[in-house]
């Protein structure tokens, strides 16, 4: 995560974090979903890749790169979840670990592929994030950004009934650290990028179904169904403006 001004840390929470969000079905189809719209847009398959995992937590996205045989730099400026990182990642070769935030990546150095995913909405400044990521793009290359939907997070707190705290400008006195402080309306996000030497070449709603189900239950009992679901509407119109995250992957201009 970033840490500009006030933005989020999980020092001290790394565990916690770990666990509430990748030891539940939320994290688990959240991972497999922009897994499988990175392989639909990117050949993951082929040549090695140089790619930065910027704001990459515990490594789970690095992981599957470091897999499919991809050099990784990950950064974050937690040390904690970089601790649990490298436990699970352990030593390799293609992985180069980095405590620091984004905005202090060297310049010197472009990527073939950027992933920032799940960070943008702890960050005070996202706009200026952006524009850093976009820089640390290879020509030709691709960056995959998701964030936590602003607007999904309207809808669904409308559907809870909690009334109050949406005519309240979905702020609380009350701070909870594995909240996100500031969720992203992704039409606002796009416009930015539209801004930027990118074109945006895919956009899609990550759990457009699942965090909605009237029988919760079934996010585990029929998790199979619910994905390909997902899948299948998940980057269509209406429903990819409800996911609970959203996901663009953009190419930068050659």
């Amino acid at each position: 995560m970033e840490n500009n001004n006030q933005d989020q840390s999980f020092d001290k929470f790394a565990d916690k974090f770990e666990k509430n969000i990748y030891g539940s079905t939320k994290g688990r189809l959240r991972h497999e979903l922009l897994v499988h719209h990175l392989h639909d847009c990117i050949s993951l398959q082929t040549l090695p890749l140089d790619v930065l995992d910027a704001g990459g937590g515990t490594g789970v996205m690095s992981e599957m790169m470091i897999n499919l045989g991809h050099k990784v730099t990950l950064s974050d400026i937690s040390s904690d979840v970089l601790s649990l990182a490298k436990k699970k990642l352990g030593e390799n070769i293609n992985l180069d670990i980095q405590h620091r935030d984004i905005l202090s990546l060297s310049n010197n150095r472009q990527y073939d592929l950027v992933v920032c995913h799940a960070v943008l909405e702890w960050l005070q400044h996202p706009s200026e994030v952006i524009r850093k990521l976009v820089d640390l793009v290879k020509p030709g290359g691709h960056l995959s950004l998701s964030f936590f939907n602003h607007d999904a997070q309207l809808f669904g707190n409308m559907l809870y009934g909690n009334f109050d705290y949406v005519e309240q400008g979905m702020t609380s006195k009350n701070i909870v650290r594995l909240s996100p402080k500031n969720p992203q309306k992704p039409k606002v996000i796009i416009s930015q990028l539209e801004s930027l030497p990118v074109k945006v070449i895919k956009q899609a709603g990550i759990r457009c179904f699942h965090d909605y189900l009237k029988q919760p239950e079934k996010q585990i009992s029929e998790y199979e169904q619910l994905k390909h679901l997902e899948i299948q509407y998940g980057s269509s119109e209406p429903y990819l403006w409800l996911g609970k995250y959203f996901l663009i992957i953009a190419q930068k201009d050659s």
